[in-house]
């Protein structure tokens, strides 16, 4: 068992990454070359230099993903086919792959330069046993990222807990041109990185959609929804997920 000591906790926390092959956006998407390795290796190789993680595992729905995995060294686990988010595959892959774990950590598979202090940061949260469920924001400082409708905002608490997520920009700013928002108010953008104990994992992927939650098209509403606090570190460190190949471009500057 992992004793992780820097928060003076003792417990398994077990990394898994979510991998489809069927991307609506970019099909194929884990197995694309990135500087001479897959974007899969990157993000598991990148998820390795945790200090925080017990063990990581890719869970995955196809057999090219499966193998190729197997063939570099990782670890992977196959999960069904019909799961509607990255939380429900990471649910099976936990009890397939290791269901002693304490907490589970759902790392995005597209982000093949996610920094290792990113995922010890969200896994600190646990150092109090209050936490069920964990997840990141930075502070958004530029007008493109503030208006973005692809890039959830997260309203916090006073307690750096998360009461709500939106594509649209929150809160509004009366008496202000849009213009002086950033300045007015600070925002925060959220960073896709979730963490949870493994007994309310199994509770969250059991609740129904929500209203809010089909109305955003963002799965962590119905955690909110239903009653769930998500305690929020900030980072101040970027990550680059790849949507579509477009994307590709922004990845120059790490390589």
């Amino acid at each position: 068992m992992l004793k992780f000591v820097q928060y003076n906790i003792q417990m398994e926390i077990l990394g898994i990454i979510p991998a489809r092959y069927a991307s609506t956006r970019f099909p194929g998407k884990p197995l694309i070359e990135i500087g001479g390795k897959s974007m899969i290796q990157r993000v598991y190789e990148q998820s390795k230099k945790s200090s925080a993680l017990t063990d990581v595992v890719v869970a995955t729905d196809d057999d090219r993903i499966y193998n190729h995995v197997m063939e570099f060294g990782g670890n992977a686990v196959m999960t069904d086919t019909n799961h509607q988010s990255g939380t429900d595959r990471c649910f099976e892959a936990v009890n397939k792959f290791k269901p002693s774990a304490d907490v589970v950590i759902n790392i995005q598979g597209d982000e093949p330069f996610i920094h290792p202090q990113q995922i010890d940061l969200v896994a600190s949260c646990f150092s109090s046993k209050e936490v069920k469920i964990a997840t990141l924001v930075k502070k958004i400082t530029s007008e493109e990222q503030l208006f973005n409708e692809n890039i959830p905002k997260v309203l916090l608490n006073k307690d750096m807990e998360a009461i709500y997520f939106s594509r649209q920009t929150l809160p509004f700013i009366r008496g202000k041109e849009r213009q002086e928002w950033l300045a007015a108010y600070s925002y925060y953008k959220h960073i896709g990185i979730y963490a949870y104990k493994t007994s309310v994992l199994r509770e969250i992927t059991a609740l129904k959609q929500s209203p809010l939650e089909l109305a955003e098209a963002l799965e962590q509403l119905r955690w909110i929804e239903n009653g769930y606090k998500l305690k929020v570190k900030l980072t101040d460190l970027e990550s680059v997920a790849i949507d579509v190949p477009d994307d590709l471009k922004k990845l120059a500057a790490f390589l």
